[in-house]
């Protein structure tokens, strides 16, 4: 909604992983150089780790999108706690052999026979292993195991593992010295400095055809990268509203005060757990089945009520003008597609406007 108008060709902030928005920070250079390293060596594992939405898969998805001109089959397989048995299926169904109804062995050979008749055709094999912290230590010895396949003294199967930070335990974990002994690089993707953010935010823009509108003020910048923390899947997701609100009022310069109001209302969104857990213990703590508990408590417990019900009130306030919020901006939102065309389900869009009505 908000591409069109800040006359944007698509949207710049996609929370699905799109290697054509692969910002090359330094430390995402540096990862896919190692990568690239890795490629050239053609044999052992390369170990690339990051917390969640630092970037590991759209690099790693820019990698094949780059290796398709060049003699190498890649495939990527995403790991869920995979134990060995289902890995080395999980490995032939990526490769595109059928594993169903046969036993471990007549998987491992077909992969074999696989392996072998492609490095005969002067092609080579690389797996890439997502959300590899998943994976049992059993597992990642059936990868080292497959690592040993060879035609002379060359490797038919060469892996690259992605995973999060955990997955280092994993590594330096009693049993897995073989393993760490073919692994030839590794590297850990941390955050964006708060330049490399400005620059992100830029660049992906810049890519949709941005024209500075809305313009981002300094300020706004920092508060973005205050927020994120610097990792970009934050960033996306915190620029995305910060679009789509800028739409709904039609703002075209955003400001640090524009960016903490979308942020506030983020975290109304999503319920304090801890705050309610402490709102929850004075009651816990206060129950007892002695008399004398029972003797004492009247006094404290109008005054527990009373704050309560002021928080409560304040709470119906807020959400009530929260629905009274939310009902302009859907009304904002027909009113712009159907003057703009966009096909929409106007029923179930004026279905939520009732409901927000009754609430």
């Amino acid at each position: 909604m908000y591409e069109r108008f800040y006359n944007l060709k698509s949207k710049p902030f996609r929370l699905s992983p799109d290697p054509r928005f692969l910002f090359q920070s330094r430390g995402h250079s540096k990862a896919l150089a190692y990568l690239r390293y890795g490629l050239q060596l053609g044999e052992g594992f390369i170990i690339i780790t990051g917390d969640i939405g630092t970037g590991k898969t759209t690099l790693a998805r820019a990698l094949l999108n780059s290796l398709q001109q060049e003699n190498i089959i890649a495939a990527q397989i995403v790991t869920t706690q995979l134990e060995s048995d289902d890995l080395v299926r999980a490995v032939a169904t990526a490769f595109g052999l059928q594993s169903q109804g046969a036993d471990k062995a007549q998987v491992l050979r077909n992969l074999e026979t696989f392996m072998t008749a492609r490095a005969r055709e002067g092609k080579r094999l690389l797996l890439l292993v997502d959300e590899s912290q998943n994976l049992p230590a059993r597992s990642l010895e059936e990868l080292r195991m497959l690592s040993n396949f060879q035609v002379g003294e060359k490797a038919l199967l060469q892996s690259f593992l992605l995973g999060q930070g955990e997955f280092q335990y994993t590594l330096q974990s009693p049993g897995m010295e073989q393993f760490r002994q073919r692994v030839i690089a590794s590297y850990h993707l941390g955050p964006l400095e708060e330049e490399e953010t400005i620059d992100y935010v830029k660049h992906r823009l810049r890519l949709v055809g941005w024209q500075d509108d809305p313009v981002i003020t300094e300020p706004a910048f920092a508060a973005i990268h205050e927020f994120s923390d610097g990792v970009p899947r934050r960033i996306n997701n915190l620029c995305d509203r910060l679009f789509l609100y800028g739409c709904l009022e039609e703002i075209h310069e955003f400001n640090a005060d524009t960016v903490e109001f979308v942020v506030e209302e983020q975290r109304q969104e999503t319920p304090d757990l801890d705050r309610i857990a402490r709102t929850a213990q004075p009651a816990l703590h206060n129950r007892s089945d002695t008399p004398a508990a029972e003797a004492e408590r009247p006094n404290n417990t109008v005054s527990d009520t009373e704050r309560r019900m002021i928080a409560l009130e304040k709470k119906v306030e807020a959400l009530e003008e929260r629905v009274r919020r939310d009902r302009d901006r859907m009304q904002k939102l027909i009113m712009m597609a159907m003057l703009s065309g966009d096909d929409i389900d106007y029923s179930e869009a004026l279905e939520q406007l009732k409901k927000a009505d009754k609430a």
